[in-house]
């Protein structure tokens, strides 16, 4: 799950009166229930999603700011599923009988939505028109164009005040530990076990780690090792993680997102965006054991 701090996290999340989760499968989160709890199965990107006005369309904007439509062909998995706009229409209308939106008829046409959308969002002119050429369009960068819209006209540069603002944890044996994405993920989203990147096959209970620091706290590799976070006040631990010799920057360990957010502490955040720690947490290693378990390793 996406959110730090499990141990603080979920029972927040099940003193709730009321939770909804709409997905294509089954998760993690479905497992963490509020006082009541609705899992509503919806349609994948694959399906056909037929609406009252014929075969629907949703739009994606990828990596290079491209967006295109998305209209799958395959047999729904079952005739009681309905697609996620189907499913937010139906929640507003049932939650809102007064509303002044007629949610009925935007879910009947996909292209009425986009049409508000349209006329709310600069850069998405001819919306419909344009999804339908091959390729879709480009999202409007201006700062891909040469253009600042700053008082200058000119590009305006942060000065990053360095990593010495982080809270400062002494002891030698303290190492930042940063979360990672294998090759097979996307986001909280786990395709495979495989991380072809990192020379990693099969599992994801990995932490990599530096042979310099490996060596200075007799660490091997292929070592089983509990994950300590080192702030006053924490007890956070990830259990049972076997080292990988890996080309990591000295000082620092990494281990997989979503499973090493356990180790997150809720209360430490940036300063200035409020994001939690994901990619400096101080931590503390311990031995578990030296048996060591079928690992492709990184080095």
């Amino acid at each position: 799950m996406a959110m730090p701090d499990h141990e603080r996290a979920f029972p927040a999340m099940r003193g709730l009166e009321l939770s909804v989760h709409v997905g294509t499968k089954l998760n993690r989160s479905h497992l963490l229930t509020a006082k009541e709890t609705f899992i509503l199965p919806c349609l994948g990107r694959t399906e056909l999603d037929l609406q009252a006005s014929g075969r629907q369309s949703i739009t994606v904007e990828d990596s290079m700011s491209m967006v295109h439509a998305s209209s799958g062909k395959l047999k729904p998995a079952s005739s009681m599923l309905r697609s996620e706009p189907a499913i937010v229409a139906g929640l507003a209308k049932a939650t809102l009988p007064a509303s002044k939106v007629d949610w009925q008829y935007l879910v009947e046409d996909y292209d009425r939505i986009r049409d508000l959308i349209e006329q709310t969002i600069p850069g998405f002119e001819d919306y419909n028109q344009r999804i339908r050429h091959h390729g879709g369009f480009r999202m409007p960068l201006p700062p891909t164009e040469r253009i600042w819209p700053t008082a200058t006209g000119k590009a305006m540069f942060s000065v990053f005040k360095g990593v010495h603002e982080n809270v400062v944890v002494e002891g030698e044996d303290v190492m930042r530990l940063v979360t990672l994405r294998s090759h097979d993920q996307y986001n909280t989203t786990i395709y495979a076990m495989d991380d072809r990147y990192r020379g990693v096959f099969g599992r994801r209970d990995v932490l990599f780690m530096n042979e310099q620091d490996m060596a200075a706290q007799g660490l091997e590799h292929g070592d089983r090792v509990d994950i300590h976070t080192a702030l006053p006040g924490s007890a956070l631990t990830l259990e049972d993680i076997t080292v990988v010799a890996y080309g990591i920057a000295p000082g620092t360990v990494g281990a997989y997102y979503p499973e090493a957010n356990v180790l997150v502490p809720l209360n430490y955040l940036d300063e200035e965006s409020g994001t939690p720690s994901y990619k400096s947490v101080p931590v503390r290693l311990t031995l578990r054991s030296k048996e060591i378990r079928p690992l492709a390793g990184g080095r």
